[in-house]
């Protein structure tokens, strides 16, 4: 690896990484994103992709886990300060590492033959990240998000996927009306009204989940084009938080296919 120090933050460089890191119009813009810290790094590289530039620092450097990045990434590593570093970083609290990569652009179309797990202006990215993490262990290989969800492929969602994004095809942006009556197997939306036990149902074939937003839930047109599902909560909590509830339901999926 090839090492380069910056110093100014005002260096075209650290500009560039800053606004890829900030701001999600910057990103779209440019077809990039960040990764950040090591274990999202050597995830990247275990799945053959490309780094385009690596930032860290002295101390960082010479840990263990850039040793393997290093086996399998010749690009340029550059170098700053601690203090920098702090600044830029998201995190604070893994080992400094930032990688700049290209976003992956969905190499096929969407099947609506196969399970799916539809976002619905779900805004959290810690929310948004843990539920790709569900979908990815759970076998479910297609995300939709729709306009006004928390950007996919930005540092926060991708931290809190660990990972998950890479084995995954993501669609972004979708109007949901666009998609979700061109299915041919079932839809169920998350719902503590009008609605059956998710245990009462056959998941044994491939389905669609759809999880809405925080605080509103799904919409009436998903509510109207799908079949509403809750989850028994004997302790008379009102609702779940929405990762947590997608969650249960796609391993519930997992459990009868067992």
């Amino acid at each position: 690896m090839a090492m380069i120090y910056l110093e100014s933050k005002d260096n075209p460089k650290i500009k560039h990484l800053r606004g890829l890191i900030e701001q999600n119009t910057y990103r779209k813009k440019q077809g990039q994103t960040v990764l950040e810290g090591t274990h999202l790094c050597l995830a990247w590289l275990e799945k053959k992709r490309q780094i385009t530039s690596i930032f860290t620092t002295e101390q960082a450097i010479e840990h263990a886990d850039f040793d393997k990045i290093a086996e399998q990434y010749a690009g340029t590593v550059f170098i700053i300060s601690e203090s920098l570093y702090k600044d830029l970083s998201t995190l604070g609290t893994t080992l400094a590492c930032l990688a700049v990569v290209d976003i992956p652009s969905s190499s096929q179309s969407l099947d609506f033959s196969k399970d799916t797990l539809v976002l619905e202006n779900i805004q959290d990215p810690g929310n948004v990240g843990t539920l790709l993490r569900s979908a990815a262990a759970a076998g479910i290989q297609q995300v939709v998000s729709t306009k006004g969800s928390a950007s996919l492929w930005s540092p926060r969602v991708l931290r809190a996927g660990m990972g998950a994004h890479f084995s995954l095809s993501t669609y972004e942006n979708i109007a949901i009306e666009d998609v979700l009556e061109k299915f041919s197997i079932p839809i169920y939306v998350t719902s503590s009204h009008e609605s059956e036990s998710l245990y009462s149902k056959d998941l044994t074939q491939p389905c669609v989940w759809v999880l809405g937003n925080e605080g509103q839930g799904v919409s009436e047109y998903a509510l109207a084009n799908a079949a509403a599902i809750s989850i028994p909560q004997p302790g008379g909590q009102e609702s779940l938080n929405v990762a947590i509830a997608g969650s249960i339901c796609v391993f519930e999926m997992v459990r009868q296919r067992i």
